[in-house]
């Protein structure tokens, strides 16, 4: 028995699940996920890794399909609910998954496609037929167990598979690191098409025995309600989500910004990440809840692997240090460890590590030293022993003029101006200086470009301030909230349409 099912016997009467249908047990949990893995079966000893996609709502229904699979022996490949149609045939047909599970608001979506492709088609309904026999494969933690695709912000996007062991180590690491039990109460109000939702939040929650609930959609107002009920003592989320609720905090009250933040103040733990988090974020949100986020870096191809401390001093701007279990280093361009206090790549080792990108040897290999360490792509700097990200080495590095730029670093010192609400920076090429440094602003007013330049020029050196600004209504963002930076390339240059 894969060791997160565990809780699922011990504490059979505990609720693991809470949803808009209502709170459901450990034992419904284990209970269902058996049935509906005996069905998945179909008389067949085991499903040997086939992949089987499934797009459903956020909620017991997810989980327990989640479960289900893996219980079944096979691959998940769960779907984002908000694709389009050729967004979630492209994961499908590259998993080449035999098995497609669709909840009923996605039915009309998937249905005509799953019959013209051939793949076998069941609906949530379909589920609940009665099985003759509840004899499970022993599933080894060696085997695949989930297939997520990263968020494409570079390039296509390339299918991380990961192993049980892969999966279990991801989760024992944050169990350990952020103090989970089984006393915790957490909200879900993330994605569960990638590693925040399914690994940090929701496995967290029922590896701890710990109880999780679901919100769909989002909501800040109700966020906030389902704070004052005085249960929820975890809460993870997106710097986007953060920036919202601040947004409703401050429409809010003053009475109720009283109550929030006593009852915000008796969380155990608050985490922030999937994107850099704004240190004006970070400084607002710690005003009205009495708590500083803790900041972590991961990936989908390795969860999490460096982290702010639980216990200890949390540094704004900085993501912290190596997770139990976990080997981190920095290296420059030629593979070579850098000194302390110098810029280099991020690589990681270790158990939580991916096995393979699915179906992509050279990519796999690419993406690995001749030693088996991780090639994360991202750049980063340790300063008094916190790892501070610098940016990602193809879109947030900027080349120009000799110098390494951080965009980042920039766009953290352009969202301190009192009219700029966010900002995504870029690198645009040049022929005299490789790349120039241009910004996407969205601002509370109309922004004059030539004072806001006067104004960057007495906060940081001339080499770094933007050459060219634009400003727009919101940037564009993929489903976890990170900035598509290759969109806003476009939007300065036309020739990398």
């Amino acid at each position: 028995m894969l060791y997160l099912f565990h809780k699922a016997h011990s504490l059979p009467q505990k609720i693991a699940i809470i949803d808009s249908e209502g709170s459901h047990s450990y034992q419904k949990l284990n209970t269902d996920s058996d049935q509906i893995a005996s069905f998945l079966l179909q008389g067949n000893p085991d499903l040997n890794e086939k992949r089987v996609a499934f797009m459903v709502n956020p909620g017991f229904d997810y989980v327990k399909i989640q479960w289900a699979v893996w219980k079944a022996g096979g691959i998940a490949v769960p779907l984002c609910i908000t694709y389009p149609l050729p967004s979630l045939s492209y994961v499908i047909e590259d998993t080449q998954a035999e098995l497609i599970i669709s909840g009923p608001e996605y039915i009309e979506v998937l249905q005509d496609y799953a019959e013209e492709k051939g793949i076998r088609f069941l609906t949530l309904s379909d589920l609940g037929s009665s099985v003759s026999s509840l004899s499970l494969p022993k599933i080894e933690s060696s085997r695949g167990a989930m297939i997520l695709y990263t968020s494409g912000t570079t390039s296509l996007p390339k299918g991380v598979l990961t192993t049980h062991a892969n999966i279990e180590s991801q989760i024992s690491t944050l169990i350990e690191a952020w103090q989970w039990t089984e006393k915790d109460h957490t909200i879900c109000l993330l994605p569960l098409h990638h590693v925040h939702g399914i690994i940090n939040v929701v496995s967290c929650a029922l590896w701890a025995g710990a109880t999780v609930e679901f919100l769909h959609p989002f909501d800040a107002k109700q966020v906030f309600g389902k704070f004052r009920e005085g249960k929820i003592n975890v809460f993870m989320a997106v710097p986007t989500i953060y920036f919202k609720l601040v947004s409703e905090f401050e429409s809010s009250s003053e009475k109720e910004k009283e109550a929030l933040f006593d009852c915000m103040k008796q969380f155990r733990l608050m985490v922030s990440g999937s994107a850099a988090l704004p240190v004006s974020v970070m400084e607002k949100w710690k005003e009205i809840s009495g708590h500083y986020l803790l900041e972590r870096y991961g990936m989908t191809e390795i969860g999490m692997a460096i982290s702010n401390p639980y216990e200890g001093p949390r540094k704004a701007g900085y993501i912290g240090k190596p997770l139990p279990r976990v080997e981190t280093r920095l290296v420059d361009e030629e593979n070579k460890p850098v000194e302390i206090g110098q810029p280099g790549e991020i690589q990681i080792k270790g158990p939580s590590v991916f096995k393979e990108y699915w179906g992509k040897p050279e990519a796999t290999a690419k993406a690995f030293t001749q030693d088996g360490w991780f090639k994360t792509g991202d750049i980063a700097v340790v300063e008094e022993g916190y790892y501070r990200i610098l940016g990602r080495d193809s879109v947030d590095i900027i080349k120009s003029g000799g110098y390494k730029i951080s965009a980042l670093e920039i766009e953290e010192v352009l969202r301190k101006h009192p009219a700029i609400k966010d900002c995504g920076v870029v690198g645009i090429p040049d022929e005299e200086w490789g790349e120039l440094v241009y910004a996407a602003l969205v601002a509370l007013e109309p922004i004059d470009f030539k004072a806001l330049n006067q104004w960057m020029r007495e906060k940081m050196p001339a080499y770094k301030t933007p050459r060219n600004y634009i400003q727009m209504d919101d940037l564009p963002r993929n489903a976890m909230g990170k900035v598509v930076k290759n969109e806003l390339k476009k939007l300065f240059n036309p020739e990398s349409k």
